[in-house]
């Protein structure tokens, strides 16, 4: 058997070769800012490319990102209100998703305006993110009657931990079956 030398093409230090690098990977994940950067300087940096500079390279991808910014391919306002959307969807609170952006590396002024975003829509949006959990991990008000007392501080634990406060979470373990149908079926 004769063995085969994997001929991977040697990175070049480009803009050209960067920038085809970073819309791949804009195409297929959507990214931020910070996101493509680390990616890209990870990408570069482990590659077996000569007199590779740090510096160098992490000239040429702001680069990169400054054009990818202004050809709008890249824009954290975008990203945070699109990731925020959907993980309202889910059921998240308000400070998972905070953490979830600044995680991302999403900049304090979008994260703050996203966030205010969504309080202007829905004054109690915690609350009804609450039902959502409670629904899919069917506790609280979702669970039968008689098992609701025994499970009530592993139930408000486990709301606290998909990062709600505890009067939201006591408001929802304290509503009656009938409401909490009520409110499902509007959601």
């Amino acid at each position: 058997m004769i063995p085969i030398k994997n001929k991977k093409k040697p990175l070049k230090l480009t803009i050209e070769e960067m920038t085809n690098f970073a819309l791949n990977y804009v195409e297929k994940f959507a990214p931020s800012k910070q996101q493509l950067k680390t990616y890209l300087l990870k990408k570069y940096l482990n590659s077996k490319t000569p007199n590779i500079k740090k510096t160098d390279v992490s000239d040429l991808i702001d680069i990169v990102l400054e054009d990818l910014e202004k050809s709008k391919f890249i824009n954290d306002k975008f990203y945070s209100e699109s990731k925020a959307k959907s993980l309202i969807q889910r059921g998240t609170s308000i400070n998972k998703i905070r953490n979830y952006l600044f995680s991302k590396g999403v900049g304090e002024k979008y994260i703050k305006n996203t966030i205010e975003k969504i309080n202007e829509k829905n004054d109690d949006q915690d609350f009804f993110s609450a039902i959502k959990i409670c629904k899919k991990k069917r506790i609280g008000p979702s669970r039968q009657e008689d098992n609701r007392p025994l499970f009530y501080k592993k139930d408000i634990g486990v709301l606290a931990r998909s990062g709600f406060d505890f009067e939201v979470s006591k408001r929802v373990m304290d509503l009656d079956k009938e409401e909490y149908i009520k409110i499902i079926s509007l959601l």
